[in-house]
């Protein structure tokens, strides 16, 4: 009796057999933590790593002090474009015009500051004007741009694609069509010099990052733009100020925008026409590829990063193994596609739901 009671006891009729209780909760641990893996922006950063080992093997120079610092100078401009995007593409909009804010902010105070004879309106403004300008306008286009889509009520992809175009014509208009060559310290130290041995393009760049980082995370204004993405209706019910989010992530965009135009003026050392072209895909592709959805409400800086990294490794990959500049542009396009299909379906295993990116 004794010995029937004893094996009679819960878990000691098979002393070998795995503990179901045991074996859920290893599951759920890594169902945790693959979920918030994939919630924080991780997703890229395997694949960034892989590459990074491929570089390595395929060019000697990739793990150089002097190329990695190459990589994040070149994409300092595509990571504060992307940064500002974010903002807009948190609330479910868009903003096509960042492109033309980074061509014509710093255009518009080179015309300012330069002589006639260089190209510019005469004027000839104090040099150290020449940042508040560019960063002005940029803001003030920020702004009109959510003026439009909140008040007037515009189409936000409508009402900034028209404003691309007419800022790339303005572009041409103001300058005559002609670059701004040497256009003053003002533009140009934030692209040129180097701080503590680091680009201060860089040092802005992770600054930028890190402080965007931490109020999407943890301040209420961040808070405030997920929710609005999420669902605008409950938003408003829960008392959040829903027209002044939407306005003030257009003019955080828009100031960002000009801030990246400035480093690339700093850069060329010039105020090109041609300024900013197609860098709107490309910030676009870093988005997607980090994570960000376009229908609004998901997405972290962290995985903007990974996406902004992701295509300044490709690129520098593509360039020191002498591939054609072409094939760099269609590249970048099989990246995004990838990089969609990647996201999605590590959100999809992550939390059992369906995603769209």
């Amino acid at each position: 009796m004794a010995e029937s009671t004893i094996n009679s006891k819960p878990g000691n009729s098979n002393p070998g057999a795995p503990k179901s209780g045991i074996q859920s909760g290893g599951q759920s641990k890594i169902s945790a933590f693959g979920s918030a893996f994939v919630a924080q922006g991780f997703t890229m950063y395997p694949v960034l790593l892989l590459l990074v080992i491929v570089g390595a093997i395929i060019a000697p120079r990739f793990l150089t002090a002097v190329n990695l610092i190459n990589i994040l100078d070149q994409v300092s401009v595509l990571g504060l474009t992307t940064i500002g995007l974010t903002f807009v593409v948190l609330i479910g909009r868009l903003d096509l015009s960042l492109e033309g804010i980074v061509g014509f902010a710093p255009m518009l105070a080179a015309v300012m500051l330069v002589p006639a004879v260089k190209g510019g309106f005469g004027i000839e403004l104090p040099a150290w004007t020449g940042l508040l300008i560019a960063l002005g306008t940029a803001g003030l286009i920020g702004f009109f741009n959510g003026f439009m889509v909140v008040k007037v009520g515009l189409n936000p992809f409508i009402s900034t694609l028209g404003l691309l175009v007419l800022l790339r014509g303005g572009i041409l208009i103001i300058s005559s069509g002609r670059s701004i060559y040497s256009p003053g310290e003002a533009l140009t130290y934030l692209g040129s010099a180097d701080l503590f041995g680091l680009p201060v393009s860089v040092i802005l760049f992770v600054v930028v990052a890190i402080v965007v980082g931490l109020v999407f995370q943890y301040h209420r204004y961040g808070r405030a733009l997920y929710a609005v993405g999420g669902n605008e209706e409950a938003a408003r019910a829960a008392g959040i100020n829903v027209d002044r989010i939407i306005w003030s992530a257009f003019f955080f965009a828009g100031l960002l925008a000009g801030l990246a135009g400035i480093l690339m003026t700093g850069r060329l050392d010039s105020a090109v026409t041609t300024q900013g072209q197609g860098i709107i895909f490309s910030a676009f592709a870093a988005a997607v590829i980090g994570g960000v959805s376009l229908g609004g409400g998901r997405g972290t800086i962290i995985g903007v990063v990974s996406g902004v990294l992701l295509i300044g490794v490709i690129n520098n990959l593509l360039t020191l193994a002498q591939v054609p500049s072409f094939y760099v542009q269609a590249s970048t396009g099989a990246v995004i596609i990838i990089a969609a299909v990647l996201t999605t379906v590590a959100s999809q295993r992550s939390s059992g739901v369906k995603t769209r990116t």
